[in-house]
C-alpha cells in the first residue's frame, strides 16, 4: 500500500481554516478529471461538487445535517439506525468527495472516529482548501486507493463501512468482488454494518451480481431504492446494506418512506427474487458498474 502520511498532514493543515468569503465557482484540474465547486444561491455556505460534470457531493458548511442528494439521505438512514442515537461510532468511508457523510456523522454522533479514504489527492486538496472541516471533528483523511487501504486496515476496527466510490460515474471493478466483500467483513466488527451506494437500471445485471456477491459473505442483506428504479422505469441509485447482525428493517423502512422522494426497503424473499440466478463476482471477472444513460446524473 502506498504511504499516505505526507498527504494526511497536508489535508490536516487545511482543516479548520476559513473558506473564502465570496461564494464564487471554483474550477480545478484534479487527479481524475475536472472538479467544480458551485455555490448554491439559496443557501449561504452550501456547495455542489462535480467531477467531469457528474455530481459528487453537496455540502452545507453551516448545516452539515442537510443532505441534498437522495442517496446520501439513504446512507444516512443506515448510519442513524446502526446504533442508539448520538452514540459515537468508528466509521470508515471509502470515497471522500467533499466529506458530506463524515461531516454528518461528526454532527450527529460527536466523538466518533472516522477514516475517509479517497484516491484523488488533488480533489482532497481542493476540498481541504475550499470546504475545510473542524480539527476536532474526529475525521482523518487518507489519500489512497480504497481496496489497497481496506486490505491493509486492522481487523475488527470499524462499526460501519460506507462505500461511495465512483470513477467518474462508475463503481470501479476492484470494489465489486467477493474478495473485496471479505476484506470489508474482516475490517468490520462482528455486529458491524456495510453500506454502499450503487447505480444501475433494468435488467439490473450489476446490482443483482452485487447482491449475490455480498450474500456469499454476509448473513443479512437489504436494499433501499425508489420504486421507479426497482420497477426498471429508470436508471438510478440503490443502497446495498450487509451485516451479520439483524438489520432494523422497520426503522429503515419508516425513514425511507418518509423521505422527500420515498424509497422502499427490499429484504428477505423479495430480495432473493431480485437476485435470481445471478452469480457472485470473482476478481478475474470483475467489471465496473454500467455507464449511466445520457443525462442520468450530469448537471449543466
Amino acid at each position: 500500500m502506498e504511504p499516505v502520511d505526507e498527504y494526511e498532514h497536508e489535508f490536516e493543515t487545511g482543516a479548520g481554516a476559513e473558506p473564502p468569503d465570496e461564494a464564487i465557482p471554483v474550477t480545478r484540474e484534479v487527479d481524475h478529471g475536472t472538479a467544480k465547486l458551485m455555490p448554491d444561491v439559496d443557501r449561504a455556505r452550501a456547495w455542489l461538487l462535480t467531477v467531469d460534470g457528474a455530481p459528487q457531493s453537496y455540502v452545507d458548511l453551516d448545516a452539515p445535517t442537510h443532505l441534498e442528494f437522495e442517496y446520501a439521505r439513504r446512507l444516512a438512514h443506515v448510519l442513524d439506525t446502526a446504533a442508539a442515537p448520538g452514540r459515537p461510532l468508528d466509521v470508515t468511508h471509502l470515497g471522500g468527495g467533499a466529506l458530506t457523510l463524515p461531516r454528518y456523522v461528526a454532527a450527529t454522533r460527536p466523538g466518533s472516529r472516522q477514516d475517509v479514504v479517497e484516491a484523488d489527492r488533488g480533489l482532497l486538496r481542493l476540498v481541504a482548501e475550499q470546504l475545510p472541516w473542524e480539527r476536532d471533528s474526529g475525521i482523518t483523511v487518507h489519500g489512497a486507493d480504497a481496496r489497497q487501504w481496506l486490505d491493509a486496515a486492522p481487523d475488527d476496527s470499524a462499526d460501519l463501512l460506507v462505500a461511495d466510490v465512483f470513477g467518474g460515474s462508475r463503481v470501479p471493478a476492484h470494489l465489486t468482488t467477493v474478495a473485496y466483500a471479505r476484506a470489508a467483513e474482516r475490517v468490520l466488527r462482528p455486529d458491524g454494518v456495510y453500506a454502499a451506494n450503487l447505480a444501475d437500471g433494468a435488467p439490473f445485471t450489476f446490482l443483482r451480481s452485487q447482491l449475490a456477491t455480498f450474500a456469499q459473505v454476509f448473513e443479512e442483506l437489504a436494499l433501499i431504492a425508489e420504486p421507479s428504479v426497482l420497477r426498471g422505469r429508470r436508471f438510478g441509485n440503490a443502497v446495498l446494506i450487509a451485516s451479520h447482525a439483524p438489520l432494523d428493517i422497520a426503522a429503515l423502512a419508516r425513514r425511507a418512506a418518509s423521505d422527500t422522494f420515498p424509497a422502499r426497503v427490499e429484504h428477505g424473499a423479495a430480495l432473493r427474487r431480485l437476485v435470481g440466478g445471478a452469480k457472485a463476482v470473482r476478481d478475474e471477472d470483475a467489471v465496473p458498474s454500467p455507464v449511466p444513460p445520457g443525462g442520468a446524473f450530469g448537471v449543466g
